[in-house]
């Protein structure tokens, strides 16, 4: 079949990319769903960080390549080996395809499935084809999902069926940026009532964070971002406390005021340097954990000494350290009962054609979500 899919054809790409229009709107070739994969069509596909690492070379991956990773549509056809979900289904998109089989998956831990890393890399799905083509030429999925386009097709095990009751904006929403932050404070960080939690970074997984960290009962949530406009809205959520991270004794004042550091700081901006501010804030016997996705060359200095003088743990955390069909339904019920408003995440939606626009957005830090609707 046709559909419309926005393509990247080479990275990195110059800003502004209203002007230098890194993506194309291209009509392309998808092929039938094969053996244990989905036919979706895309009701809502949400910008992130991740899709512009590609298009700014800060995540190399191969090209022609079909953006875009958080998604949710409803199901139009199952390949061959398929009975858990059937056409008319409501499914949100998880852009980690889990084996079941691999080391990984056998210990519970799917986001690090061995085989879904290496199609990932490649840029195909979990079988390790491609289903899009352009003029014969084929091209590459992004995640596994490729969700910036009419319809895609993905692995069976890129996709968590949800009750249809939830809005196809929101649910998209639950496929990256609730996924990632809600699991990293809940799963990496397993912060109990009572404690004490940073977010550096408040972008659409920052804070999704600072409200995993309210949902799950965190006395003191500090909330610290270079932008004033960000930091009111963390308030606005629930953030107890807010520090410009531009402030030069940004560091000690969040010491003070939490009274030698937070048990859990958690990094979300992509940052070495926020990653190291992080490290800072963090007290004696606290957890560091990183769930920014930082250039491929970056490396991060910390005193050595402090891991063993004072007890500390760092973390990294991919996809929230989430086993997506259990989370996603989870945290979908708990938005659903007023816990976890992800809603005021979004910022505003638009069409696929002006999807470059709404990057320059995303990049200059104007919205926290933007959604493209179908």
């Amino acid at each position: 079949m046709k559909t419309r899919a926005a393509v990247l054809r080479k990275s990195p790409v110059d800003r502004p990319y209203a002007n230098t229009r890194p993506l194309s709107i291209e009509t392309v070739d998808l092929d039938p769903p094969g053996p244990e994969e989905l036919l979706v069509r895309i009701g809502a596909a949400g910008l992130c960080h991740s899709d512009l690492s590609v298009i700014n070379g800060d995540r190399p991956r191969p090209v022609p390549m079909a953006l875009g990773h958080e998604a949710a549509g409803t199901v139009e056809a199952v390949g061959s080996g398929v009975r858990d979900i059937a056409p008319g289904d409501r499914v949100v998109m998880s852009f980690m395809p889990s084996c079941g089989h691999c080391l990984s998956c056998a210990e519970g831990r799917p986001a690090l499935c061995i085989p879904g890393a290496e199609a990932n890399g490649k840029g195909t799905l979990l079988s390790g084809e491609r289903r899009l083509r352009c003029d014969a030429v084929p091209v590459h999925h992004h995640l596994g999902v490729s969700a910036f386009a009419d319809y895609a097709v993905a692995s069976r095990h890129s996709a968590v069926r949800i009750d249809a009751d939830l809005p196809i904006v929101e649910a998209a929403l639950f496929g990256c940026a609730v996924l990632t932050g809600v699991g990293a404070v809940v799963n990496t960080c397993q912060v109990r009532p009572g404690q004490s939690v940073a977010v550096v970074g408040l972008g659409g997984v920052g804070l999704a964070a600072v409200l995993g960290a309210i949902a799950a009962g965190a006395e003191r949530v500090v909330a610290v971002d270079l932008s004033e406009d960000k930091l009111k809205l963390a308030l606005q959520l629930g953030a107890t406390d807010a520090f410009l991270a531009g402030d030069p004794g940004v560091a000690e004042k969040i010491r003070e005021a939490t009274r030698g550091g937070v048990d859990h700081a958690l990094e979300a901006a992509g940052s070495v340097r926020a990653f190291e501010l992080a490290y800072r804030i963090t007290r004696r016997g606290g957890l560091t954990a990183s769930a920014g996705l930082a250039h491929p060359s970056s490396q991060i200095a910390i005193p050595a000494v402090s891991l063993v003088a004072e007890e500390r743990t760092v973390r990294g955390s991919y996809m929230g350290s989430c086993v997506p069909s259990r989370d996603i339904p989870r945290f979908i019920a708990l938005y659903q009962r007023g816990k976890l408003p992800v809603d005021r995440l979004l910022s505003s939606t638009g069409p696929l054609e002006e999807i470059n626009e709404a990057f320059d957005l995303l990049d200059q830090g104007r919205v926290i979500r933007h959604v493209i609707t179908f």
